[in-house]
C-alpha cells in the first residue's frame, strides 16, 4: 500500500453532513485515502455508507463539509461531472442496459464517437483491454448484457469503471454475486490498481474479505464515524462492536433440531444442461447446505425444484406428491423460494411492502377473491415488526430500502405464505453483519419450529462457507452440475468445503504392503 506518511491524501472528506428532513444521515463525518490505498468502508445498512458515497460521486449535495482531491476542493454538480474528474462508482444493485451489448455497456457515457456516430473499432478495443484486465476475456463483447448471468453483469460493471481512468475507484459489495475464483482475480486486479496509484474505497458486509484486501478502514454508525485505523490491527469482533455499538454475539445460532419425515425427495434430475443426475432428501426440521461456486448449479436446482423450470429427466416428490409441478402448484404445496436475485426475480420493487409480502397469497387479506386494504396493511405491519424492517410503513415503496431491508421483505414474503418447505439462495448477499444476525436468528427459529411448533424443512444455498458450517446440520457440494453425497457438518471444514467446491477431491487409500494410509488429490 502507498502510503506517505505527511503526504497530502488523494481524497479527503472533512467533516460532512446531510440530512433529509428531520433525519441525519452524516454528522460531521471525515475520512482520507491515500493513492494507492485500499479503504474499507463498513456499517450497518442504514449507517451513511451510501450517503457518503453519493455526495463523492455527485448523486447528492452535502449541506456542510469538504471533498478535496490532491489537496484542492471538488464538488460534483452530477455523477458524469464526478466521473470526468476520475471519480468511478459502482453501486450494489448494478446499472446496466440490458438492451445495449457489453461493449457498449463498458463505454456508457464516454462512448468514443466521430460526427455522432460511434467508432466502432474503438469501443471493441476499450472493451476487450477492460475485459482482459479483469481475466473474463472470455466474455462476449458484442452479446446483448441481458444474456449474461449475474456474476458475468458484476464482471462487466467493473470493468465499465476501470475503462474510464478513474483516479478514485468506490466499489460497493464488489463481490456479492462472485465465484471465488472471480473474488481472487478481483483482488489481483485491485493490487495492480494500488500500483498505479488509483485511491480505492472498498465498501463490504463480509469482513473477512475487508482484513484480507483492505489497509485502512473507517466504521460507520448512525451517521458518525465509530472508529478507524489499520486494517491488521484491529480483530473482526473489534469491527462488529464499532458497527453495532454492542458487543459481538454469537452470529450462527443453532437450537435444538429433530428432523422428521421426507418433505422433499429428489432422484436422478437432471436440467439443460444443469443440474446432472442430482438427488437429495429434505426432512422437516434440518437445514440442509448446498455449497457451490457461481456456476455449479445450485441456482438451476432450485429453480426446477420450485417448478420455474422443467427438468430435463429425474423424479420429484414434495409432501409425498410425485411429479414435476409449476410455481403456481409449488406455492400451493407449502414451497418457497428466496431467489438470490432480488432485484429481478424476488421483488417487485416498484410495489409497496403490503404488496410484496402478501401478493402470493392473498387469499388471507379478504374473501370471496377481493383483497380488503385493511387486512393486507395489518399483516404487513405485523411482518414488518417481526422483521424489524426499517421503513416508514406498509405503503412504502421497496425499491427505497436497503439492500439488508429488501432481502427481509422477501422473506416475509414466505413467512405470510407459511411455507413449510424453503428453498433459500444466497439469503445473505449483500447484506449487513446485523442484519445477517437476524436473518440467522430467523432460519433456526423456523427449522426448529420455535415461534409456532412446526419446524420447517430448509434448503440453504451459497458460497459463503463459514454460513453453511454454522448454520447446517448437513451439508452437499455442488460442483459443475453434480451432487456430492451429504454429510453432517461438522464432519466439514472450511478448507475441505472450499477444496470440494473448487472440485478437488481427495481419496484415502491403503497400500497392500504395510496397510499405510495415504491421501491423494485431485
Amino acid at each position: 500500500m502507498v502510503n506517505r506518511i505527511g503526504a497530502t491524501p488523494l481524497l479527503a472528506l472533512d467533516g460532512i453532513r446531510k440530512s433529509f428532513g428531520a433525519t441525519h444521515a452524516l454528522r460531521g463525518v471525515s475520512l482520507n485515502v491515500q493513492a494507492g490505498e485500499i479503504h474499507a468502508l463498513i456499517g450497518v445498512n442504514g449507517a451513511g455508507k451510501s450517503t457518503l458515497m453519493h455526495i463523492l460521486a455527485g448523486a447528492e449535495t452535502a449541506d456542510a463539509g469538504t471533498v478535496l482531491i490532491n489537496g484542492t476542493p471538488f464538488r460534483a454538480a452530477n455523477p458524469l461531472e464526478a466521473r470526468r474528474a476520475g471519480i468511478a462508482m459502482i453501486y450494489q444493485e448494478l446499472s446496466l442496459a440490458g438492451h445495449l451489448s457489453v461493449a457498449e455497456n463498458i463505454v456508457l457515457g464516454c462512448e468514443p464517437a466521430r460526427c455522432g456516430l460511434l467508432k466502432a473499432k474503438t469501443v471493441a478495443a476499450r472493451a476487450n483491454e477492460a475485459l482482459a484486465l479483469m481475466g473474463h476475456s472470455d466474455i462476449d463483447i458484442h452479446a446483448p448484457v441481458h444474456l449474461q448471468g449475474i456474476a458475468q453483469r458484476q464482471v462487466i460493471e467493473i470493468a465499465r469503471a476501470l475503462s474510464s481512468g478513474c483516479r478514485i475507484l468506490v466499489l460497493d459489495e464488489p463481490t456479492s454475486s462472485l465465484s471465488v475464483n472471480d473474488i481472487r482475480k478481483l483482488f489481483d486486479l485491485l493490487k495492480k490498481l494500488q500500483t498505479a496509484g488509483i485511491a480505492i474505497i472498498y465498501i463490504s458486509h463480509v469482513l473477512e474479505e475487508i482484513k484480507t484486501i483492505s489497509g485502512g478502514y473507517t466504521v460507520l454508525r448512525d451517521g458518525q464515524v465509530a472508529g478507524s485505523g489499520a486494517t491488521e490491527k484491529v480483530s473482526t469482533d473489534e469491527l462488529i462492536t464499532m458497527m453495532s455499538g454492542k458487543s459481538a454475539e454469537l452470529l450462527f445460532p443453532h437450537g435444538q433440531r429433530r428432523p422428521g419425515e421426507v418433505l422433499l425427495h429428489c432422484k436422478n434430475v437432471s436440467g439443460h444442461p444443469l443440474p446432472r443426475n442430482v438427488s437429495l432428501e429434505l426432512r422437516r426440521g434440518e437445514i440442509l447446505g448446498l455449497a457451490g461456486v457461481v456456476g455449479a448449479g445450485r441456482t438451476e436446482l432450485m429453480r426446477i425444484l420450485m417448478g420455474l423450470d422443467k427438468p430435463a429427466a429425474g423424479t420429484i416428490t414434495v409432501a409425498g406428491q410425485h411429479g414435476w409441478k409449476p410455481a403456481g402448484k409449488r406455492l400451493s404445496q407449502g414451497m418457497g423460494l428466496l431467489s438470490e436475485d432480488r432485484k429481478n426475480e424476488g421483488l417487485a420493487l416498484k410495489l409497496t411492502l403490503a404488496d410484496n409480502m402478501t401478493m402470493s397469497r392473498l387469499s388471507r387479506c379478504g374473501r370471496y377473491g377481493t383483497v380488503q386494504p385493511r387486512r393486507q396493511y395489518n399483516a404487513a405491519v405485523q411482518l414488518i415488526g417481526r422483521l424489524d424492517i426499517r421503513t416508514t410503513g406498509p405503503a412504502q415503496k421497496v425499491q427505497a430500502l436497503s439492500g439488508g431491508n429488501q432481502q427481509k421483505v422477501a422473506i416475509g414474503r414466505l413467512l405470510f405464505h407459511d411455507c413449510d418447505i424453503l428453498l433459500l439462495d444466497e439469503p445473505t448477499r449483500g447484506v449487513d453483519v446485523h442484519s445477517k444476525q437476524q436473518i440467522y436468528r430467523l432460519i433456526d427459529a423456523l427449522a426448529t419450529g420455535k415461534n409456532d411448533g412446526k419446524p420447517r424443512a430448509v434448503l440453504l444455498a451459497g458460497s459463503y462457507l463459514p454460513e453453511l458450517l454454522g448454520m447446517c446440520d448437513r451439508i452437499a457440494v455442488m460442483h459443475r452440475g453434480k451432487l456430492g453425497q451429504a454429510k453432517p457438518a461438522e464432519q466439514w471444514t472450511e478448507h475441505e468445503l472450499l477444496r470440494a467446491t473448487a472440485g478437488a477431491q481427495s481419496t484415502v487409500t491403503k497400500t497392500r504392503d504395510n496397510d499405510e494410509t495415504t491421501e491423494e488429490s485431485s
